[in-house]
């Protein structure tokens, strides 16, 4: 049991001793002593005493400290003269007691030399609690932790660009989220738990960054590639792209304005096999592009990592052979970015955006990502639904979903429904760009034979492929 002093005076104390009476807090007595407070038609619970006493008579203060240890004080009282006197009463019996001290005044640098004395300004709390109900402001934690925003309520509003995202594909560096509440309801989310439209996820984290997350959160659709990052990254692998960097340089040039939305590019050059190339791609850059060469090959991986974050990378892109080298298909999925494989068809010469359709969790993960890139780049999207055995009802649910987000932005959408094995329909596509999720390889070992299978197949694609991030809840 902890005995805590509260010396009171004024409406702002009265509440808060009626706020002590309502919590009930096992563990605490309080001493209240008061001159002018009225406790006489209100019961107060058992753990809190009352008596008036003048706290500014250094007597009566050594007396009530003869009586108990207190291990806290708090002190509540408007005049300031009264609260210098009841200070120095208080000092002369024990300079070191912890003493929480209600600041009703401009002047907070008075007491702040003692190192015992916590103030709490009131007009700070006030202005802070009807900040806090303003349009388009963070809640952040006031009383926990450092108090500084390191822990932030986000609400996900209908069209955040981290709707229908699972939390394992959310790049979560220097924060975390750590709780998620649904109707009234707290879930502690895995990796696989998706954000929903109208959720609040409690994050915790570095203050500057939860406050660009809170930013990126309310954004509305139309910044592709955010929320994953802004800017453009064409990885040149030069052992396979020596021949075609050129080319693969124009077309990131290309996607790079398409964004329009001041996003820059850079290039990362690795594997170079002569100073003459490197220098060629060199004369390049400019404000808006930059160039990088990584001449020394161990920890390459690493370097890429730290690029993807260093410049705000949303869209990672590189070729088909770059992509399915030795260990580069992990390495790039544990960036958490959309990844944009080049193919046979150059960007100016895509016509369509093709989505073949699969398990329902992947499909609505994407689904936010797809509308808003084929809005941006003004190229119509299609659902593939292809089936072999023609069972079409079981991805349903899955077109009422686009439908549904397609009504929410007044986008447009089609569905293609065909007896027909999909993989081999993707590989007859022309001028199309293919969207697919981007997993990791699971454990299960028929669900890695028909990922293998779709793999191989995806690999001869003549198409331009884009990844978007995923977290299947197998893995």
């Amino acid at each position: 049991m902890k005995d805590i002093l509260i010396i009171a005076e004024g409406v702002i104390a009265k509440h808060f001793i009626l706020w002590l009476n309502k919590k009930k807090i096992i563990g605490n007595h309080y001493n209240v002593i008061s001159t002018s407070i009225n406790f006489k038609d209100i019961k107060l619970s058992k753990n809190i005493t009352y008596s008036r006493v003048d706290a500014t008579s250094e007597s009566k203060i050594q007396k009530i400290f003869s009586q108990k240890k207190y291990s806290h004080i708090f002190i509540i009282i408007e005049n300031f003269d009264d609260v210098e006197h009841i200070l120095q009463n208080i000092n002369k019996v024990d300079n070191k007691i912890r003493i929480i001290l209600a600041n009703h005044w401009e002047n907070d640098k008075i007491f702040k030399h003692t190192n015992n004395i916590t103030l709490i300004n009131i007009n700070d709390l006030i202005s802070s609690n009807l900040y806090d109900k303003l349009p388009n402001v963070p809640l952040v934690a006031n009383n926990i932790g450092l108090r500084e925003g390191e822990i932030m309520e986000i609400h996900i509003p209908f069209g955040s660009s981290y709707a229908y995202r699972h939390i394992g594909s959310i790049l979560q560096q220097k924060w975390k989220i750590v709780a998620l509440y649904r109707n009234d309801k707290m879930i502690m989310p895995n990796s696989a738990t998706m954000i929903k439209p109208n959720d609040t996820i409690l994050t915790v984290g570095k203050p500057s960054v939860l406050e660009g997350i809170y930013r990126i959160v309310n954004r509305r659709r139309g910044l592709f590639p955010e929320p994953f990052g802004k800017n453009i990254y064409l990885l040149l692998d030069l052992r396979f792209d020596k021949k075609n960097a050129i080319n693969y340089i124009e077309q990131a040039i290309a996607i790079n304005k398409m964004v329009d939305n001041n996003s820059k590019l850079f290039i990362h050059i690795i594997y170079p096999p002569n100073l003459r190339i490197t220098e060629k791609i060199k004369e390049i850059a400019t404000n808006e592009i930059k160039v990088d060469i990584t001449f020394d090959l161990k920890g390459i991986d690493d370097i890429i990592e730290y690029n993807t974050t260093r410049y705000d990378i949303g869209l990672v892109i590189c070729s088909n052979q770059t992509f399915y080298s030795k260990h580069r298909k992990m390495s790039l999925y544990n960036l958490k970015k959309i990844i944009y494989i080049i193919g046979q068809t150059e960007v100016s010469d895509i016509k369509n955006v093709s989505i073949i359709m699969g398990e329902e969790e992947a499909m609505e993960s994407i689904s936010m990502i797809a509308f808003d890139f084929s809005q941006t780049f003004k190229l119509p999207l299609k659902l593939c639904d292809f089936d072999p055995n023609g069972d079409f009802e079981e991805r349903k649910m899955t077109i009422e979903h686009y439908e549904t987000i397609a009504n929410l932005f007044n986008a447009e959408f089609s569905v293609e429904q065909r007896i027909a094995n999909p993989y081999k329909e993707q590989l007859q596509m022309k001028d199309t760009l293919n969207i697919t999720a981007f997993k990791k390889q699971n454990i299960n070992l028929l669900t890695r034979l028909k990922d293998l299978v779709k793999t191989t197949y995806i690999s001869k694609s003549a198409n331009p492929q884009m990844l978007i991030p995923f977290e299947n809840s197998e893995s």
